[in-house]
């Protein structure tokens, strides 16, 4: 089945599998399409649609966080945080801040065809994880955050080793102390099923990688779940 476009409606979709939110989930209530804030790193262009895994038909109006590390391993509000030392956390609030960066977060409403844009760079990698990047879907009343009505999922997206490797080859990307895990070494990638949560990347140009690459990943959620993986206060707890 080609995920890369709004499903039929007389099609029923699986659900995509949920993932931990990890100690690094704010709250800033940035609504923008580009999130890179000139960060360095190879562009990323994300493409995300959004459907109703119940019925096959696309989920207008949801609002949808990204958020990810930097080119070196960092995220913005823990900018301080060696990404080289492993941190021994995995839930939200685990590891105080260090800033108020916010530098590769952001969210978007998603259209009339559930689809929502991101302008980005490639994430680079931390001590003991695969290059990934979270996701949370909220259901809301309208494009509006003050008419939110729960999280319905949370998510990892991952990346082809491919196109990692080509990546982590790059200026930005380059002298760290140590490697990046495969998907199938990351323990998350292995408990939670990330292979199903496997970005499609295409480069932007066909002579170079350095012009960028697209990624497409179509999510099936069920917009009558309640995520335990982020709760309402958490959103209120950790706001900027």
């Amino acid at each position: 089945m080609d995920y890369t476009t709004a499903a039929p409606r007389d099609t029923v979709l699986l659900l995509s599998p949920e993932h931990i939110a990890g100690p690094y989930f704010r709250n800033p209530k940035l609504i923008r399409r580009n999130i890179s804030e000139s960060q360095d790193g190879v562009p990323l262009v994300l493409r995300l649609s959004i459907v109703d895994a119940m019925t096959g038909e696309p989920v207008s109006g949801a609002l949808v966080d990204i958020w990810h590390c930097n080119a070196r391993g960092a995220y913005s509000g823990w900018s301080k945080v060696d990404p080289d030392q492993e941190v021994e956390a995995d839930h939200i609030g685990a590891v105080p801040r260090t800033d108020d960066d916010t530098y590769l977060r952001g969210g978007q409403f998603s259209d009339n065809k559930g689809i929502v844009r991101f302008t980005t760079i490639y994430p680079g990698f931390y001590a003991g994880r695969a290059l990934h990047i979270h996701v949370a879907v909220r259901i809301t009343g309208g494009n509006n955050y003050l008419e939110e009505r729960h999280v319905a999922w949370v998510g990892q997206l991952y990346f082809p080793e491919v196109a990692s490797r080509s990546v982590l080859n790059g200026k930005a990307y380059r002298g760290r102390s140590l490697l990046p895990l495969d998907n199938h070494q990351d323990q998350y990638h292995q408990q939670m099923n990330g292979s199903a949560s496997t970005l499609t990347v295409n480069s932007i140009a066909r002579e170079s990688h350095e012009d960028g690459f697209f990624g497409h990943m179509t999510i099936g959620i069920d917009t009558f779940a309640v995520s335990t993986q982020i709760k309402p206060e958490d959103f209120d707890k950790y706001t900027v």
